[in-house]
């Protein structure tokens, strides 16, 4: 039988048992200590091993960012569950393919998601935080249960969903738990848990954020700030008012703050912060320098993804002298640059960049063998994208040749877009792509080839936005929409997305 507390400092047993009264979370919509989040975790946690689900068993969590998000992820943790927390920007119909596809015998919800789900979804146990019909309340289901620590043969593991090239989202599993160790002096965080506070400004059900924002300080003894939705003088007051050290931010964050009138930039104490983590997307090089300028020299850039990294991070002072990287190689096998005829690519020549995968640990991708397969070449993976090392093992980031599109850190298939598009009658096919945009990086941007006897209009083009927005959620509809005469295609017919997406490029500093 596996020691859950000893094992995984997360799970918040230590600063419960050592210091209860130590705040956890700090939230508008309710704060928590880290005794009492370990005694709603166990609650919930013994409940859900009380209905029924064992380990390896699915639990769907659709939640903002609030305390019992938090609890719900610690509560699977605990009993060997896997966890998928869901993008609550999704539709219905997005959402419910999720939970779905997750296999879900346990559905989580706030109160205002819970109309997504039918009452067939997830039969065994639902839960809402504040009442919905269907649902049973999440505080009761809590109450009835004990606070005594659950004993589990196992961890539980948190399963993402992450965009691709092509069809529905993918679930990114490992079969192992990913043990969150405390980040105190000499790691990456180096927290100080006397006096640091994390801000979780990001949505936690993200990847980034769950990580940097959410497990890595409850595995520190650090409280969180939980951030429902960005505001960003919200976010300065935030962090002078709780002293905030450590936060995640994506570039599209950066733009926002220094959007802000200068008189607000200069009255923002900021003086606490020690530490801000940011990746998801390239930040442009004139925001980087304004940031730190204004923030000083304590900004960690990254690059990785849900399916892993290869330690690729670099220190303000080292972009500084190498403005544009995203980090230095660790070691030659952590990282490699292939040509299109899979040899290495040269210094400063322009490649395929490939990431080495954690052989302990790989990831695969929920129920989707072929898929998985497909994403792994002699051990390592690729995101798809183009860069290049420079003579001191410098990674710069110059292009694409994925077809994920990265609007505001956020992963959006275009595959998705041109499904619904083509249900228009006027539209005899598509192609969605990224365009350049100064704010969000990426925009969503449709080129579409009509059928014969629709004309290229104005009043058109409108249309087939609306068409998307009333199917799709927001953040994945177009920003416009360009008609072609004829789509670019290889012999074999299909479209060739860059030659759509090359001409929005020309000029750019990069292609990414």
């Amino acid at each position: 039988m596996m020691d859950v507390a000893a094992a995984c400092g997360m799970l918040s047993a230590i600063y419960a048992a050592e210091k209860p009264d130590l705040r956890a979370i700090i939230s508008p919509k309710g704060d928590r200590t880290f005794g009492a989040l370990h005694a709603n975790a166990n609650r919930l946690a013994n409940g859900l091993r009380g209905a029924g689900l064992k380990p390896g068993d699915g639990v769907a969590l659709m939640c903002s960012n609030r305390a019992e998000f938090v609890e719900a992820v610690l509560a699977a943790l605990r009993v060997g569950l896997r966890i998928t927390p869901v993008n609550w920007h999704l539709t219905a119909d997005e959402a419910g393919y999720i939970v779905a596809d997750c296999q879900a015998k346990a559905l989580i919800v706030e109160a205002p998601f819970a109309a997504f789900f039918a009452e067939a979804t997830a039969p065994r146990v639902r839960l809402s935080i504040g009442a919905a019909p269907g649902f049973e309340a999440y505080e009761t289901f809590q109450a009835e249960h004990t606070a005594d620590d659950p004993s589990a043969p196992e961890l539980g593991t948190i399963m993402l969903y992450t965009s691709g090239t092509t069809g529905r989202p993918k679930g990114v599993f490992r079969r192992a738990p990913e043990i969150i160790l405390p980040q105190g002096a000499g790691t990456f965080c180096a927290y100080e848990p006397a006096r640091d506070v994390n801000l979780c400004a990001g949505p936690a059900y993200h990847a980034a954020p769950l990580l940097f924002d959410v497990c890595w300080p409850l595995a520190s003894g650090v409280p969180i700030v939980l951030l429902p939705k960005w505001e960003s003088t919200e976010v300065l007051a935030l962090i002078a008012q709780h002293r905030v050290t450590h936060a995640h931010m994506a570039p599209i964050m950066f733009h926002r703050l220094l959007a802000l009138p200068e008189e607000v930039r200069t009255n923002a104490d900021c003086s606490s912060l020690r530490t801000i983590f940011h990746g998801a997307a390239p930040c442009p090089i004139a925001v980087k320098r304004a940031m730190i300028a204004w923030w000083g020299p304590i900004l960690w850039e990254y690059y990785a993804a849900s399916e892993g990294g290869a330690g690729i991070h670099i220190s303000a002072p080292e972009w500084l002298a190498k403005p544009g990287s995203v980090g230095r190689r660790p070691n030659p096998a952590a990282l490699k640059i292939l040509r299109d005829n899979g040899t290495e690519a040269g210094v400063n020549e322009d490649g395929h960049i490939y990431l080495q995968t954690n052989s302990n640990n790989p990831f695969e991708y929920f129920g989707a063998p072929e898929k998985t397969r497909d994403s792994h070449k002699a051990g390592y993976f690729t995101l798809g994208d183009v860069g290049r090392l420079d003579a001191d093992d410098y990674l710069f980031l110059t292009g694409r040749t994925a077809e994920c599109i990265i609007s505001g850190g956020v992963n959006i298939y275009p595959q998705e877009i041109d499904d619904v598009l083509s249900q228009h009658p006027a539209v005899a096919d598509c192609c969605t792509i990224g365009a350049p945009n100064s704010e969000w990086g990426e925009e969503v941007r449709a080129v579409v080839e009509l059928r014969p006897g629709y004309d290229k209009t104005d009043a058109l083009a409108a249309e087939l936005l609306g068409f998307v927005q009333a199917r799709l959620s927001g953040f994945k509809c177009p920003r416009a929409v360009d008609f072609a005469d004829a789509l670019p295609r290889l012999p074999s017919g299909k479209i060739q997305r860059a030659k759509v997406r090359a001409p929005y490029w020309h000029g750019q500093e990069t292609a990414i």
